[in-house]
């Protein structure tokens, strides 16, 4: 990089108070800074639902560039995120797990196809309004108010965010050393109410605005809704059954039914029954009381080690295995072909196919899987 000219970053806008706040920071801080915000699928008939970029997104995102004096492009990511991100989600429901559609759009979308965008932009790096922290192997906090910027080969740890209620770094772990190179987090050293706070300092218009929720892609209906215009094949009846294989009811679909859920069963019992797993060969939901549900291990695939290596040993940290689950213990052994296993200190809820188990040595996100 040239110590003659300010470092150039393109920061992926989308309308919102993250975004928009991390793009005036780094427009404060001296950076030259561009704008850019992605044109995304949205289904055919219910065109500008897609949350992440209705047109008035898209306007508000470029009154900001404007305000703040920084050039704004949008790109038309319409075909590949349907190809990826869209296809992904459809192809898990249909073959029975739970899919997380935004640690898709993350690899394959904003750090592949728009990381790709900003460096053709002549960027130097690309930064997110994620809440998440980088820092070197030397100690060093990669924070863009101090200047302490990655260096080509360095390599970089990937940290959770201040605002533990907000950290982001579990839909990040699948970045590799190569993209958090050229990936900046403006925002990971603040709490959400002080970027709202500073969004009304540099008097951004969406200083109120209301965050954005997950699968933007399924407009203003539920999942189920979406699968059945997409995917109607997934409505295909089979038994409730109960661990001793005794037929309780009749499900709709295992789409429609996720590992920990209790209400829409339709079950009558004198106690609460759970989904307990899916049985795909069988097309049968079993189901189960709470105190049966724990398991102390699991198996992941598609492993993704952010050291870029995996160890040559059993580690012992925590692991995540859902974005809001909490922090457990547990032994990871990390096996061929990206593979890991995961022995749990204690028994824990939930372990869902499809979602992702992310592990956690402190403050440092090392890595993480998907379930099978």
């Amino acid at each position: 990089m040239s110590t003659n000219s300010p470092t150039r970053v393109v920061i992926a806008m989308s309308g919102g108070v993250d975004s928009s706040v991390a793009a005036a920071l780094l427009k404060e801080q001296g950076y030259d800074v561009t704008g850019l915000m992605m044109h995304l699928w949205s289904e055919p008939g219910h065109a500008g639902e897609n949350r992440c970029c209705t047109k008035d997104a898209m306007s508000t995102a470029r009154g900001i560039a404007g305000q703040l004096g920084i050039p704004f492009y949008s790109v038309d990511a319409r075909q590949v995120f349907h190809d990826t991100v869209v296809k992904y989600f459809i192809n898990g429901y249909t073959q029975g797990t739970t899919p997380n559609p935004c640690l898709m759009c993350n690899r394959l979308i904003r750090w592949e196809f728009l990381l790709k965008q900003a460096l053709a932009l002549g960027a130097d790096f690309m930064a997110t309004g994620h809440y998440a922290r980088l820092r070197a192997v030397d100690g060093q906090s990669l924070t863009t108010n101090h200047g302490a910027l990655p260096n080509v080969g360095e390599r970089v740890e990937l940290l959770r965010g201040v605002d533990k209620h907000k950290d982001q770094s579990y839909v990040l772990h699948i970045l590799n050393q190569e993209q958090l190179s050229h990936t900046l987090f403006p925002l990971g050293e603040y709490t959400k109410s002080q970027v709202r706070a500073l969004a009304r300092k540099f008097d951004l218009p969406v200083a109120e605005r209301a965050d954005s929720q997950d699968l933007c892609f399924v407009g203003a209906g539920s999942y189920q809704d979406f699968l059945l215009r997409n995917a109607p094949q997934v409505e295909k009846p089979g038994p409730i059954l109960n661990t001793d294989s005794e037929q309780l009811g009749q499900h709709r679909g295992l789409a429609f039914y996720t590992i920990g859920q209790r209400r829409g069963l339709g079950i009558a019992a004198p106690y609460p029954l759970y989904v307990r797993r899916k049985d795909i060969v069988n097309n049968a939901l079993i189901i189960d009381r709470k105190e049966n549900l724990g398991r102390d291990e699991l198996s992941a695939q598609d492993t993704n080690w952010i050291a870029g290596e995996a160890p040559n040993a059993p580690i012992r940290a925590q692991v995540k295995i859902r974005y809001k689950a909490r922090l457990v213990w547990g032994r990871i052994t990390p096996l061929e072909n990206k593979h890991i296993h995961i022995k749990f200190e204690t028994s824990i809820r939930d372990i869902t196919p499809g979602q992702a188990a992310v592990f956690y040595d402190g403050d440092v996100c090392l890595g993480g899987g998907i379930i099978e």
